[in-house]
């Protein structure tokens, strides 16, 4: 019977970390969360949060490792569906606004993050869209939509789109998932956007040239 009542190995650490993004997606910052809030959420002991994390930071740091991997899911998804330049992005737009629906808790945090007052957390998640943008940088190059362009003027156009992008995002939390049309007109705002990046990225002239 002992055993049958034990939990799982990762179990507690699982229902830690959900319940500080249910809190977060409840409207709760993740900075100004404690210990005991997150863990009577949870539904287990204050103590038992120590077996898993030193602290409210170290759960962030590892919140954001899962958001990095909802990320990589979005750029497996995007590099298996988009496979024509000219669709790449309204198509790839569509398929963030998509993750973003499905996993809002998750942006709810990163939005949280990028401003918040935690250091690692933010430089974690900062982190992650540098990866982003090295990988979106490499299926430009890929797909042969920047050969005019040196690495660093990639690297800076994709720093732009991710910067676009992640702004975006604020917009998209802001309007009631139902709100189709409200959403829409996120989706082409920012579609626009890239439009005007890449339009600008086309006509690039490097210094010397």
């Amino acid at each position: 019977m002992a055993e049958r009542q034990r939990r799982k190995p990762g179990e507690t650490r699982d229902k830690l970390m959900n319940a500080a993004l249910t809190l977060v997606g409840k409207g709760r910052h993740f900075a100004s969360l404690g210990i005991r809030e997150v863990t009577r959420q949870a539904g287990v002991v204050p103590t038992s949060f120590y077996r898993h994390f030193r602290n409210m930071d170290d759960l962030g740091l590892q919140l954001v490792d899962e958001l990095g991997l909802v990320l990589r899911r979005m750029m497996r998804e995007a590099r298996e569906n988009v496979l024509q330049a000219d669709k790449l992005m309204d198509e790839s737009v569509g398929i963030f606004i998509s993750h973003v629906q499905a996993n809002r808790s998750f942006f709810f945090f990163m939005a949280q993050g990028l401003a918040g007052e935690s250091r690692a957390v933010q430089e974690g998640i900062r982190s992650e869209l540098r990866f982003f943008a090295s990988e979106l940088a490499n299926d430009l190059r890929r797909l042969r939509l920047a050969d005019h362009l040196s690495d660093a003027e990639l690297e800076m156009t994709c720093d732009l789109i991710v910067r676009t992008v992640a702004f975006s995002l604020t917009d998209l939390l802001g309007v009631s998932p139902d709100d189709d049309y409200q959403i829409d007109q996120i989706r082409k705002r920012t579609t626009r956007f890239l439009q005007l990046i890449f339009v600008g990225a086309a006509h690039w002239k490097s210094e010397g040239t």
